[in-house]
């Protein structure tokens, strides 16, 4: 017997006719974040197989465990010898080493031409390892092992434990999105779920130096480095917005310094989209958490812009989205005390339902195309990995 990885599509076989290309580029994906390892990948319309050396198992599933697009991750072992006695003795030798009291013996048999049906091959299977085995019962509900064996057309797999997936569709195979990341939780959970709908990320960065600082920007650039660990890679466009705040501190209406100032930032974030052929807007707005985020202020601010702008936690209250950037590692970075844009120049009493036709007046107050322009222009552009610094380096343009 040999041992693999065997990998199971879960949503992704509901995709029929266009199966195929969402296989080719999960594979793909898989093949990249393995790249530096030493791994045969091979695949079929119902599992991918992954073969290494032993050594490299536990490193190649704790990076199948940051692919999108798997349903199951399942170690196992792969045999060509049909037989029902060497059939017999494989589980027997597998189900050995395992510790449990109680198991359940399934088979599925896509080798229809297989002379015993499942149900026989459980019989058989499972007697073999009552005598062989001491003190053990069979539990059809609810066994402490369920040990699978697969009759397939050119080998037998068996296999225990499964490891769940992350699920949702392989990065890449719904577009490209622009991500608008700041410093705080709610950004880069919003990415996540982004990515786990196929979504290939690019991100935004507003700063506003000297009023936010290096450190802030270098969290931002860790965020982006964790968001890589599912994305493989981010590239990180960073705004410098101090000339926008300042004007617009000096020229609008304090209770309107928020609403004009995303506003401001989702014109640059459609430029900057568009320039690189993203098909939508993502970020981390939650109904009602903020003064912006009022259903009045996201439909004054949305106004400006004509590209989709999603917001994957639109409907999840802040306890939900802490245990979700607990969950991805984003938290504990998300939580150092580095200020951004977007926390500085807070207004005491930020309008929440704010008029259009008074954001139009505010803004003929200043030059906002010139800004937005020489804001564009002089973007920085960060390539960020999630495992080589030197993979890190960035462009004036």
């Amino acid at each position: 017997m040999q041992k693999l990885i065997i990998i199971k599509y879960g949503e992704l076989t509901t995709k029929k006719d266009n199966i195929g290309f969402f296989l080719q580029t999960l594979k793909q994906n898989i093949a990249a974040i393995l790249s530096n390892l030493p791994v045969e990948i091979k695949q079929d319309a119902g599992r991918m197989f992954i073969y290494t050396d032993e050594g490299y198992l536990e490193l190649v599933k704790e990076k199948l465990a940051k692919v999108f697009g798997i349903h199951e991750i399942i170690e196992g072992y792969v045999d060509n010898d049909f037989t029902i006695e060497q059939i017999k003795a494989n589980a027997l030798a597998l189900m050995q080493a395992r510790s449990f009291q109680t198991f359940k013996i399934e088979t599925k048999r896509s080798n229809k031409n297989y002379p015993l049906e499942s149900m026989a091959i459980n019989r058989a299977v499972g007697s073999f390892i009552l005598k062989n085995i001491p003190n053990l019962k069979v539990d059809v509900h609810h066994p402490d092992l369920l040990f699978n064996i697969e009759i397939r057309h050119h080998e037998v797999l068996y296999y225990g434990e499964k490891i769940a997936g992350l699920g949702g569709y392989p990065v890449g195979t719904l577009g490209k999105g622009l991500l608008m990341l700041s410093g705080g939780i709610d950004s880069p959970v919003a990415g996540f779920m982004a990515i786990k709908r196929g979504i290939k990320l690019e991100a935004i960065y507003f700063e506003s130096s000297p009023h936010t600082s290096e450190q802030a920007k270098n969290k931002v650039k860790s965020l982006a480095r964790i968001l890589a660990l599912y994305n493989a890679t981010v590239k990180l466009h960073v705004i410098n917005f101090t000339t926008i705040q300042e004007t617009i501190l000096k020229n609008i209406p304090h209770e309107y310094l928020i609403t004009i100032m995303r506003r401001m930032m989702y014109r640059i974030s459609e430029a900057i989209a568009q320039k690189n052929k993203c098909q939508i807007i993502v970020n981390g707005e939650s109904i009602g958490q903020v003064a912006s985020q009022t259903l009045t202020s996201m439909s004054c601010i949305n106004e400006v812009v004509k590209i989709p702008v999603i917001r994957p936690l639109a409907c999840f209250d802040k306890l939900e989205i802490i245990t979700l950037a607990k969950k991805i590692g984003s938290y504990e970075t998300s939580i150092l005390p580095f200020e951004d844009c977007c926390t500085i120049f807070v207004p005491t009493h930020p309008v929440i339902n704010p008029q259009s036709k008074k954001c139009i007046e505010y803004e003929k107050l200043i030059p906002y195309a010139d800004l937005i322009n020489e804001a564009i222009t002089t973007e920085e552009v960060i390539y960020l990995d999630s495992e080589k610094d030197n993979l890190e380096y960035r462009d004036i343009l």
